[in-house]
C-alpha cells in the first residue's frame, strides 16, 4: 500500500479558535488553512468576529482558546519572531503625527534593520500616491492619507503576510481604486503590474482582507469565507464565482443583514 501523501504546510493554520469578552463569545471554534501565495477575503455582517479574527494573527488579542501557526510557528510561543513576517494594516494606523510621512517610514525601517531604505520608500510613497507629501507632518493628513501610508508602512519590510482589515476606510474613490490595483498586484492578479522598482511589489504574498465590498474583495480572492456570530459558515474558491450569485449565498448565510461597515461591533 502506497503511503498518503504528506498534507502541504499552511502559511496561516488557525484551529479551533475562540475569544470572548467577558460571557460574549467573539469567535466560537474557528478553522481556517491559508496557503502560502493564497489571497483569503473575509466577509461577514458587524459582530461576526472578523476585525477579531485579525488582531489574533496579527498578536494584537490573545485567543481564548485554540491555536494559530503562521509559517509553521506557534503564535503563541513565537510571536516576537513572527511579527517581522507580518504586514498589518488595522483601524489603528500605527504611525506617528510628529514625524513627516518619509519620517515615518524611516522610523520603521530601522526598527526592522532595513539597509538603505531610501529606494523603497520612494517607491512606497509613490505607489499610494505620497510622494509629493512626503515632507509633511502625519498629523495635516486627512484620513483617507494616513491610511494610504499606513498601507506603506504595512509594506516596507516586504513582509510575507499580510493581514488587511478594511483597508479602504476613509479613501475616497481615487484612492480607494488605488489601493484595489495594488492589491491585485500583491495577490497576484495584477494584469499590468508593473516591476519591483516602480511598485515596491516583488512578488505575491499570502493575505487575508477583511473588506465590506462584496466585488471588490471577490476580484482578489483566491478563497472567499464568510464569519457569522464568530463561525465559518461558508468557504468557498473564488474563481469563477460572480458577485451576484455570492450576494445571494451572503444573504443565505448571514440572514440578509448586509456586509455592513468596517469593524464587528467588539474590542
Amino acid at each position: 500500500m502506497s503511503e498518503k501523501a504528506a498534507e502541504p504546510v499552511a502559511m496561516i493554520e488557525v484551529r479551533n479558535l475562540t475569544k470572548a469578552f467577558g460571557s460574549k463569545y467573539a469567535l466560537r471554534g474557528v478553522d481556517l488553512r491559508v496557503m502560502p501565495g493564497e489571497s483569503l477575503v473575509l466577509f461577514g455582517p458587524n459582530g461576526a468576529g472578523k476585525s477579531t479574527l485579525v488582531r489574533i494573527l496579527s498578536s494584537l488579542s490573545r485567543p481564548s482558546g485554540g491555536t494559530v501557526h503562521i509559517g509553521g510557528l506557534s503564535l503563541a510561543q513565537h510571536a516576537d519572531g513572527i511579527r517581522r513576517y507580518l504586514g498589518v494594516v488595522s483601524h489603528a494606523p500605527l504611525l506617528y503625527d510628529s514625524l513627516t510621512a518619509e519620517e515615518n517610514l524611516h522610523f520603521f525601517a530601522g526598527l526592522y534593520n532595513l539597509k538603505k531604505p531610501e529606494p523603497r520608500i520612494k517607491a512606497l510613497l509613490e505607489r499610494v500616491g505620497l510622494y509629493a507629501r512626503r515632507g509633511d507632518l502625519v498629523r495635516t493628513f486627512s484620513r483617507g492619507m494616513v491610511q494610504r501610508l499606513a498601507i506603506a508602512r504595512a509594506l516596507l519590510h516586504d513582509p510575507e503576510v499580510l493581514l488587511l482589515d478594511e483597508p479602504d476606510t476613509g479613501l475616497d474613490p481615487q484612492a480607494a481604486e488605488m489601493l484595489h490595483g495594488l492589491l491585485s498586484e500583491l495577490s497576484g492578479r495584477g494584469a499590468n503590474s508593473p516591476g519591483p522598482e516602480h511598485s515596491g511589489v516583488e512578488r505575491a504574498r499570502t493575505i487575508v482582507t477583511v473588506t465590506h465590498s462584496l466585488e471588490r474583495g471577490l476580484s482578489i480572492a483566491d478563497r472567499a469565507v464568510i464569519l457569522a456570530n464568530g463561525r465559518v459558515v461558508f468557504e468557498t474558491a473564488a474563481h469563477d464565482l460572480d458577485a451576484a450569485a455570492f450576494r445571494r449565498l451572503y444573504d443565505q448565510y448571514v440572514g440578509g443583514r448586509g456586509a455592513g461597515p468596517a469593524g464587528d461591533g467588539l474590542p
